[in-house]
C-alpha cells in the first residue's frame, strides 16, 4: 500500500510524519498534549505568583516556551515552560528594578543559550557531579516550599489569622491530598487540574489578584535605558537564568534519553531554548526552560514526538484567548497546595539515605549547594561552586593514583618507567619523584601505555625530566603516545625538547556532544 509522508523543514533537520502511523499514535500524541497543557498550567501561573509577576504571564510564557521548543528543540517529548528555577533567580531583579529589566534579561538569557547551542558547549552538563545535581533539587525545593508562605498573608502583609486561615490550611491539605493519592488510581486526569477545580467555596482567588485578561501581549521592546549601568544590571541576572535553565533543561534531556532509549540534541535543545526564551522576552515573558515534572506526564501519557508538545502549546494559547476568565476563579489555595507538592516531589529525599554511605566529599558537596542556594538564593552560584569542589577533590584524588612499574635491560642498558595513571598538573610533584636521576645507564624509557599526558603542566614536567637525565648524559625516549599527547608535544616543540621512540595509533574516544 502505497504511503504518504509530510516533511516539515526545520533548519538542520527534517521531521517526517507518516500518516499510517499518526493513525495509530497520532490521537495518543494529542491526547498526551492536552494533558500536559492542563498539567502546565496550574504550576506556570503559580511560578509567575512566584516571581512576583502577573498569572497571565506565566500563562502565554508556558505557551511560547512550550510551542518553540517543541518545534525547534533537540529532544522531542521534551516539555518545557515557565519554571520555578528561573522564576527563583529573577524575583531579586523584578522587587529591585520593575518588569522591564526582566524583559530584557530574558532575550539576553535566551541570546546566552543560543551562542551556547551554536558553539556547542551543552556537552559540559556532564561535569555536573550527581551530588551537585541533587543539591541543586532540593535547594530549589526548600526554596519553592518557603515562597509559598507568602500567600498566608493579608494584602496587607500580615498573616492570616482565625477563620480564613482555617479555610486556607483545610485547602491546601485537601489540595496536596488530592494531587498525592488520584496519581494512585488514574494518570488519565491531571491531579492538578482536579485539586483546583474541586473546590467551590469562596475564597481568595487568581482574579483577586490580578485579573488574566483576554488576548495576547503584543511585540514589546523593553522600556529600559540603552546604558552601560542598565548592562550591568541586567547581565548578571542574564546569566544565572541562562545557566539554571540550561542545567535544569539538560539534565531532563538525559532523563528523557534514559526512559526512551534515544538520544537527544543537547546544542540543538540549547538554540531551541534560546529561541524561546528571546521571543518570550520581546512579548513580555518571564522565561523559563524544560520541566520535569510535566516532561514525564507527557512520556507516561505516551508522548514520545514533537506534536505533543505542539499541542500542549497551542491549547494554552487558545485558553488564553477563550478561557481567561476561567483561570480567574482559580482558588490561591489550591495553587499553594500544588506548589507545595511540586517543592516535596522536587525534594531528592533518597539523597538522605545515601548520606551515610557515599563519600564524605560528596557529602558535604551536596548540603554546601543545597544551603547555598537557599541562603543566597542562587541556584547558578551554588551550581559552580559545587563543580569546582568536586572537580578540586577529582584533581586530589588523581593526583595520588599515579604510579610506575620500573625494569632494567641490562643487555642494552637501558631503563624502563612504565607510568600508570593520568599526568596534570595535581601529579607532576608525584611524577617526578618516581625518577632516579643518577642511574649509569645509557638510555631512560618512560613508556605512556597506561598514562597521558593532559595539561600544560605535564607538559612542562617532562621536559624537566628529561633536561635532567640529558645533564647527566642519559638519552630519554618516550614510548606509545597516543596521538593526542603527541599532538600537545609538537604543539609545545618550540619550548621544549623530548624524544619520540614510537607513535602507535591510540584513539581516543570523541568526548563531542550533537
Amino acid at each position: 500500500m502505497e504511503q504518504k509522508f509530510y516533511v516539515i523543514n526545520l533548519y538542520e533537520d527534517c521531521i517526517f510524519i507518516n500518516l499510517n502511523d499518526f493513525k495509530e499514535n497520532g490521537k495518543l500524541e494529542v491526547l498526551s498534549g492536552l494533558t500536559v497543557s492542563f498539567a502546565l498550567m496550574p504550576e506556570c501561573i503559580a511560578f509567575a505568583i512566584v516571581a512576583h509577576l502577573s498569572p497571565f504571564v506565566g500563562l502565554y510564557t508556558a505557551a511560547i516556551i512550550c510551542l518553540l521548543t517543541a518545534i525547534l528543540g533537540g529532544r522531542p517529548g521534551l516539555i518545557s515552560g515557565a519554571a520555578g528555577s528561573v522564576a527563583v533567580v529573577s524575583v531579586a531583579l523584578v522587587v529591585s528594578h520593575g518588569v522591564e529589566y526582566l524583559y530584557l534579561a530574558v532575550i539576553l538569557m535566551g541570546l546566552i543559550q543560543i551562542l551556547v547551542g551554536v558553539f556547542k558547549l551543552a556537552k559540559f552538563i556532564r561535569l555536573v557531579p550527581q551530588p551537585v545535581v541533587y543539591g541543586f533539587l532540593n535547594g530549589l525545593a526548600i526554596i519553592i516550599f518557603l515562597s509559598q508562605f507568602e500567600q498566608f498573608k493579608t494584602g496587607s502583609g500580615a498573616w492570616l489569622t482565625g477563620f480564613p486561615l482555617v479555610v486556607m490550611v483545610v485547602l491546601v491539605v485537601l489540595s496536596m491530598v488530592i494531587m498525592y493519592l488520584l496519581p494512585k488510581y488514574t494518570k488519565k486526569v491531571p491531579s492538578a487540574l482536579v485539586s483546583i477545580f474541586v473546590f467551590s467555596l469562596n475564597t481568595r482567588t487568581i482574579g483577586s489578584i490580578a485579573s488574566v485578561s483576554a488576548g495576547f501581549p503584543g511585540f514589546h521592546i523593553p522600556m529600559v535605558p540603552i546604558s552601560l549601568e542598565s548592562i550591568s544590571i541586567v547581565l548578571p541576572y542574564a546569566f544565572l537564568m541562562a545557566a539554571v535553565g540550561l542545567i535544569e533543561t539538560l539534565l531532563t534531556v538525559n532523563v528523557v534519553d534514559e526512559m526512551t532509549n534515544t538520544r537527544g540534541r543537547a546544542n540543538k535543545e540549547s538554540v531551541g531554548q534560546g529561541i524561546a526564551n528571546t521571543v518570550c522576552g520581546f512579548f513580555q515573558g518571564m522565561g523559563g526552560c524544560a520541566m520535569v515534572g510535566q516532561t514525564m506526564v507527557n512520556l507516561e501519557s505516551g508522548g514520545r514526538n514533537r506534536l505533543s508538545g505542539i499541542v500542549a502549546g497551542l491549547f494554552i494559547f487558545f485558553i488564553i484567548v477563550c478561557g481567561s476568565r476561567l483561570i480567574d476563579l482559580i482558588p490561591m489555595a489550591a495553587l499553594v497546595g500544588i506548589m507545595f507538592m511540586v517543592a516535596i516531589n522536587t525534594f531528592k529525599w533518597s539523597s538522605l539515605k545515601m548520606l551515610k554511605h557515599v563519600p564524605r566529599v560528596d557529602m558535604f558537596v551536596m548540603i554546601i549547594v543545597t544551603v547555598i542556594t537557599v541562603v543566597l538564593n542562587n541556584l547558578a552560584i551554588a551550581v559552580l561552586i559545587g563543580v569546582v569542589i568536586s572537580a578540586l577533590n577529582f584533581a586530589w584524588e588523581g593526583a595520588k593514583r599515579i604510579g610506575y612499574v620500573e625494569s632494567y635491560d641490562a643487555e642494552h642498558n637501558v631503563k624502563y618507567y612504565e607510568i600508570k595513571g593520568p599526568l596534570f598538573f595535581a601529579s607532576t610533584s608525584n611524577f617526578k619523584e618516581i625518577f632516579d636521576y643518577d642511574l649509569d645507564v645509557e638510555t631512560v624509557v618512560i613508556d605512556f601505555r597506561d598514562a597521558r599526558i593532559t595539561d600544560q603542566s605535564a607538559i612542562v614536567v617532562v621536559d624537566e625530566v628529561t633536561s635532567r637525565y640529558r645533564d647527566n648524559g642519559v638519552k630519554v625516549l618516550l614510548s606509545h603516545l597516543s596521538e593526542d599527547c603527541r599532538d600537545l608535544l609538537d604543539e609545545s616543540s618550540e619550548f621544549i625538547e623530548v624524544d619520540i621512540l614510537e607513535n602507535p595509533y591510540y584513539r581516543v574516544p570523541s568526548d563531542e556532544l550533537d
